[in-house]
């Protein structure tokens, strides 16, 4: 098994249906990935230990994903050098909006960027994630101008559809 480029990391097992969407994208642009459970509350040991091996191990950019308090990408950003994509989770009592608040207020000095609530922001931080990866790889980066130029064909097809059938039909 290839070392992974990307890993990631969520504080339950609860979050996987919301972070599926970024291991679908690392899957079809072909990125080699681990995932992980760990919470940065619980698991403080742990959750420094990884972060303090990730540049040894080689993984280049790290995908959290944590819902609530939302510590997990801030405690691993704190440890290491490595990019940390935050992905606030969709909580029942505030919707995700605690969770938003926790990943995209840090202090100046621990960045971490942020993607929206849940698994839309998934789905855009797997994206994010090759793009950062595709700075230093042409083959990755022409996969991912494909890709975009697929999803502007298929935004014109909905327009000509609507165009064709009108609004009534087309819902």
């Amino acid at each position: 098994m290839k070392k992974p480029t990307v890993s990631v990391v969520m504080g339950s097992d609860t979050d996987l249906p919301q972070m599926k969407g970024c291991l679908e994208m690392l899957e079809y642009f072909g990125i080699e990935h681990e995932t992980t459970i760990l919470s940065a509350h619980r698991m403080p040991e742990k959750t420094s230990i990884y972060a303090k091996g990730l540049v040894k191990r080689g993984v280049q950019v790290v995908i959290a994903g944590a819902g609530g308090a939302a510590h997990l990408p801030a405690a691993i950003a704190s440890l290491t050098t490595v990019p940390i994509i935050g992905v606030p989770m969709k909580t029942e009592t505030l919707s995700g909006v605690d969770s938003l608040y926790s990943i995209v207020q840090m202090p100046k000095g621990v960045p971490v960027a942020t993607v929206s609530i849940g698994h839309t922001g998934s789905y855009n931080a797997g994206i994010l994630a090759c793009e950062i990866l595709a700075l230093n790889d042409l083959r990755l980066r022409k996969k991912l101008l494909k890709y975009k130029k697929n999803l502007k064909k298929t935004v014109s097809k909905k327009n000509a559809k609507l165009k064709k059938v009108g609004y009534k039909r087309y819902v």
